[in-house]
């Protein structure tokens, strides 16, 4: 979800209301391309093939990885590579450089994956929602900082979510407090780390 979030947000026309911070949408294509491969890389090929490698290992029954006990090294294995690409991006371009959602996107993963190692020893929360959330939040956040914006793409990461969430329900695989925590948490969390960053502590 971070990936498709970056991706619309770099080519739907956008105007930055800050104009010290770099816009995404009047980046360079080569370095759009370039950001879109490491997000790519770090979050999610690299984390599929690590859950792929687990699976065969028989380190988790599925890949979805229904059983609560399973989830909390690849939630791990999630907040590393996403603390990673947030490591990269700030020692490799410093000082806002790029856009602050290229730092924040990362930061704001990171965050949630760690939140949710420790909400998961007390239930089964949803990684699914959460991704609706994060695409959600992150939407808003962005949009609230725009001169000009499509806001129907808000809507359409609200629908998104909610058929994600509705699937979840219908496949019984979460209690809809499961769901809705899920969904809550990750929006919260990127609505603020993608408004609020650099926090004037970096």
């Amino acid at each position: 979800m971070p990936l498709i979030a970056l991706f619309v947000t770099m080519y739907i026309p956008s105007e930055e209301k800050d104009l010290s911070n770099p816009s995404l949408f009047f980046l360079a294509d080569e370095i759009k391309n370039q950001l879109i491969l490491l997000f790519f890389i770090f979050g999610t090929l690299a984390p599929g093939f690590s859950f792929i490698l687990m699976y065969r290992r028989q380190l988790i029954s599925t890949i979805e990885m229904d059983e609560k006990t399973e989830r909390v090294i690849p939630l791990l294995i999630v907040f590393s590579y996403s603390f990673i690409l947030f490591l990269l991006f700030l020692f490799k371009a410093p000082n806002g450089v790029l856009p602050k959602y290229i730092y924040a996107l990362p930061l704001s993963g990171a965050v949630i994956s760690i939140i949710y190692v420790v909400i998961n020893h007390w239930t089964k929360i949803s990684l699914h929602a959460a991704g609706g959330g994060i695409l959600s939040g992150y939407f808003c956040a962005f949009a609230i900082q725009q001169l000009n914006f499509d806001y129907r793409i808000i809507l359409i990461g609200f629908i998104i979510s909610g058929l994600v969430m509705f699937a979840r329900l219908a496949l019984n695989k979460h209690s809809p407090f499961q769901v809705y925590l899920g969904w809550s948490i990750a929006f919260t969390i990127a609505f603020m780390c993608n408004l609020y960053y650099p926090f004037n502590l970096i």
